[in-house]
């Protein structure tokens, strides 16, 4: 059924207000023509849409189901409008973020990104450090390491060394880094991290047998809840250590890599990448 767009407009206002002065005043049209509009509407329809009372109007059972649809129906033209009148096209670009980055650093600053470049459409998937640029239609990815990742070009963000962190009363029975002897050591996947920490002491690691993780998020809310001490970027988990839920029972670090951005060498960075990566190293400065 082809209903005529003016009157389904006038339909929409008197809806909202449930005044037909109000809903002309808006549409800076005469109350006369709202309610012609309407009443030819409602007989194409055959079916009454509004009640009419002595101080304004009350939707039928009919205009209660119709009017949602209209109301949703205009909001979308308005929203594809204003897009169009852009003055500039909106850039999607998709990012690849390793968990910890994402949520220890960059989330906070999303917001201010998006005041700054209101037209990067930013897509954000979140992953474990393991990643494949061209197989998930990537423009670029956050992750850690040495930034030697084939047919990728790697910019340095920043070092996050790791160091022991745990529960404040756990950390109480550590007096000196001999002490973790005696406590569950939880790992990562990359399994050499506590004999570089102890090698920097000059000390042999005791085994670690805790629970090994492939993300340091999981493995930081394991040492919160106090399933042992975890090996962690500090810079990472400030939130954590600020509420109190982890502490770090010694200063010593250990440097296993850093955060880079990274992008394949095969294809030319796109302008909102390019405008991504300015942002990202004048925040890191």
């Amino acid at each position: 059924m082809q209903l005529p767009l003016n009157a389904l407009r006038m339909f929409d206002a008197a809806a909202r207000h449930l005044n037909l002065t109000r809903a002309a005043d808006e549409l800076c049209v005469t109350q006369a023509a709202v309610s012609q509009h309407i009443r030819n509407l409602e007989e194409r329809l055959g079916k009454p849409l509004f009640r009419r009372l002595p101080r304004g109007l009350a939707l039928t059972d009919e205009g209660h189901a119709l009017w949602p649809a209209v109301a949703e129906s205009f909001a979308r033209i308005e929203h594809s409008l204003q897009q169009v009148a852009e003055p500039r096209p909106r850039e999607v670009l998709t990012v690849g973020v390793v968990g910890t980055f994402a949520i220890g650093w960059l989330i906070p600053r999303l917001g201010q990104f998006q005041q700054q470049h209101p037209y990067i459409d930013l897509r954000l998937l979140t992953h474990n450090n393991r990643v494949d640029l061209a197989g998930e239609g990537l423009d670029a990815a956050v992750r850690f390491g040495d930034g030697a990742w084939q047919g990728t070009r790697a910019e340095l963000l920043l070092r996050a060394p790791l160091t022991p962190m745990c529960t404040p009363a756990l950390a109480q029975r550590l007096r000196q880094p001999a002490d973790l002897a005696g406590q569950t050591l939880l790992r990562s996947y990359r399994l050499q991290e506590w004999e570089s920490w102890f090698a920097t002491l000059d000390q042999s690691a005791p085994l670690a047998r805790g629970a090994m993780f492939d993300s340091s998020l999981t493995l930081a809310e394991a040492a919160a809840q106090g399933a042992g001490v975890a090996l962690l970027p500090a810079r990472m988990f400030q939130h954590l250590l600020q509420q109190g839920r982890l502490v770090r029972p010694f200063e010593q670090e250990v440097d296993t890599g850093a955060y880079w951005l990274t992008h394949l060498r095969s294809r030319a960075p796109s302008a909102a990448l390019k405008t991504f990566r300015q942002w990202l190293l004048a925040q890191l400065q």
